[in-house]
């Protein structure tokens, strides 16, 4: 069996402590034929965001609240079963995992700024909106009796 091709990076320096990540492996339903009935080719990737080292702490805060629906006493669970080898499950898990981590962990998004209308811009959208009604109110037909 290869090497994984970790560390599984989140972003810039930090990464997935394989020391902390927890592996289970199980039978997976899916493609693979009678092969399926004896490998345990599913994998079940598990990280206790909630006592973890590697993640700062403004990161590991954020990681919590945005995956606070998700979390089970604090350990974030990623499943993978879609390949026949468990190998190439493990590497679908590890790198979901590291996306979902990153995703959780990103800034917020700079606010928006409000900014003003030109007034030009708006007395043209008045001036159209007049030449509208007054060609509606033109067809209704209205004083031609």
């Amino acid at each position: 069996m290869g090497r994984m091709s970790g560390p599984y990076v989140i972003r810039g320096s930090v990464s997935l402590p394989e020391s902390e990540l927890m592996w289970r492996f199980s039978r997976s339903s899916g493609p693979g034929g009678q092969h399926v009935n004896t490998s345990d080719s599913q994998v079940e990737l598990r990280f206790d965001l909630a006592n973890t080292e590697a993640l700062p702490p403004v990161w590991k805060e954020r990681a919590l609240e945005r995956l606070a629906s998700r979390l089970v006493g604090g350990v974030v669970s990623v499943r993978a079963s879609e390949h026949r080898s468990q190998w190439r499950n493990r590497e679908m898990a590890a790198t979901r995992l590291a996306s979902l981590l990153a995703e959780a962990t990103a800034p917020p998004p700079r606010p928006r700024r409000a900014t003003k209308i030109p007034r030009g811009i708006n007395e043209r959208r008045l001036r159209e909106k007049k030449q509208r009604s007054q060609t509606k109110r033109g067809r209704s037909g209205e004083g031609w009796g």
